[in-house]
């Protein structure tokens, strides 16, 4: 097989589109300038060879028909990663992912599968190893549990290394941290396969003694040796654990564990202070602060006796943005893994967002600020992957089809004077109207996205933007001549054909 016909294997994802990606400049902070799109076109080896090649950068979709997947990533995207310190990390934690550069300097780390498995599944399991590396809420491929096909959703797509491979900066490193050749990729992939099984054995840490019913944070960290950075953080989070699990004898219990998990323990002075901290109120786990953000993973510690709780407030998580260019446009986002659909006026509002979600997805999330909102959402769309469609799709698609319903039906005019009537008449290479009539005819199918003056533009868009309106003399019935302004465009060639239905001769049996 070719380079191209392997990684097609490798990077095997939707078989009803793919990616592509326009790089710009790179701007001051580092990050590429990017516009992503799908193309509704089955991703194929000859594609690829155009990656290879630096043609055309090219993505792939996990997520298929039937919600599995073969292959899933992590989105580190961070343009001034220590890729030393997370390779580092991933052999460490023997995690079963292939370590790429980014286009813009981050991380996509690669999981690849021996079979097709639920995307949820792996979602879950991808969101694990985020946070055994210090990386979670990166972005997770794929994106979704679950895609809406019947509304044309396909999921997002993430970039394929070895883009321009002779000269590539998207290159896989090796555990020594040294770049791989594009044949040294493709064999580590095959052989960094997993199955199911084998994933759902492992724990993404080391040994799991501690926290077991508390925070998934402090479960984690404590599994990773001594902490020996942002000690006094650590302690005070487990402070909160070992107040809400032994109330009458917390504080020996605190200091236990500062002397068996801290290296070098915190002093007698500084645990006293965090402890009379704890005392004066009831104080949470510090969820958004590093290292505890770090290592979070909210769906699991929800389920904890002394985790974050059910009642734990927190927004849903949102991303996937994916627009649909209908007129009017479609948006597809992902919620807490879940897929859906929206308006723009449900996507501008964020009850009417909250009221998708009960609708779509069974699940009330609570309602941002309109500040916060615009701000999320300005941000998503600047990045979001955008869906063409076909020009039926759209409302110049629409207009242009009732036009040449109106200029080829049965109503056309017989006789230039018949214009006057509201007919079109074709003469010359052209089918002339009157521009009232044509709107009458819109509006008597519901088309009433274009005003009078869009109608025009649209006319004149069809005559290559030459002026396409005048005047037409015509014979009225009482002999005088008279002149009517009409619009044009070029004659339709398929007008329908008047077909005459002769009379059978013969009579119907029943």
């Amino acid at each position: 097989m070719s380079a191209a016909e392997q990684l097609l294997a490798v990077f095997e994802g939707s078989q009803k589109g793919h990616g592509a990606t326009n790089v710009g400049r790179i701007g001051r902070n580092g990050k590429a300038d990017a516009k992503s799109f799908v193309i509704r076109e089955t991703l194929t080896a000859e594609k690829l060879q155009g990656h290879i090649d630096g043609e055309q950068g090219i993505g792939s979709i996990p997520i298929r028909s039937g919600d599995v997947c073969k292959f899933g990533a992590l989105d580190i995207d961070i343009y001034d990663l220590d890729h030393k310190t997370l390779n580092k990390k991933i052999q460490d934690l023997k995690l079963p992912l292939l370590h790429c550069r980014s286009k813009s300097g981050g991380a996509h780390l690669f999981l690849f599968l021996k079979h097709w498995e639920p995307a949820a599944l792996v979602r879950e399991l991808l969101s694990e190893m985020a946070s055994a590396i210090g990386h979670s809420g990166c972005e997770v491929f794929p994106k979704q549990d679950t895609i809406i096909e019947d509304r044309g959703d396909l999921g997002n797509f993430i970039n394929l290394p070895y883009y321009n491979a002779e000269e590539t900066m998207r290159y896989c490193f090796n555990t020594k941290c040294e770049a791989m050749t594009l044949d040294q990729f493709l064999k580590a992939a095959e052989k960094t396969r997993v199955s199911m099984s084998e994933l759902t054995e492992m724990n993404f840490g080391g040994e799991r003694i501690h926290f077991s019913d508390g925070a998934y944070c402090l479960e984690l960290i404590s599994s990773l040796g001594k902490v020996t950075e942002n000690r006094n953080i650590f302690m005070f989070a487990v402070g909160v654990y070992c107040r809400m699990k032994w109330s009458d004898d917390w504080k020996s219990h605190h200091e236990e564990y500062n002397r068996i998990l801290c290296e070098p323990p915190l002093p007698a002075s500084e645990v006293m202070q965090l402890q009379k901290s704890l005392e004066r109120k009831e104080y949470f786990y510090q969820c958004d602060v590093c290292p505890l953000k770090d290592h979070c993973n909210k769906d699991i510690c929800r389920t904890r006796k002394y985790g974050i709780g059910e009642d734990a407030p927190d927004a849903a998580k949102i991303d996937g943005l994916t627009i649909m260019q209908s007129e009017p446009r479609l948006y597809f986002m992902t919620v807490d893994g879940g897929r859906l659909v929206l308006s723009t006026d449900q996507l501008q509002h964020p009850t009417l967002f909250q009221r998708a979600c009960m609708e779509q997805l069974d699940t009330m999330p609570p309602v941002p600020k309109p500040s916060v909102w615009q701000k999320t959402i300005n941000g998503m769309m600047q990045t979001a992957t955008k869906i063409p469609v076909s020009e039926e799709l759209t409302y110049s698609g629409q207009f242009r089809e009732h036009l040449r319903n109106f200029c080829t039906s049965r109503i056309r005019a017989m006789s230039p004077e018949e214009m006057e009537l509201g007919k079109p008449w074709t003469e010359k290479g052209l089918t002339k109207f009157r521009i009232e009539a044509l709107m009458e005819y819109l509006k008597n199918r519901s088309f009433t996205q274009y005003t009078r003056a869009q109608v025009q533009d649209q006319l004149k868009q069809m005559n290559h933007n030459e002026e396409c309106h005048g005047t037409r003399n015509i014979k009225r019935e009482d002999g005088k001549h008279t002149s009517i302004r009409v619009w044009w465009v070029p004659a339709f060639d398929d007008a329908d054909i008047e077909i005459d239905v002769k009379e059978d001769k013969y009579e119907v049996p029943f």
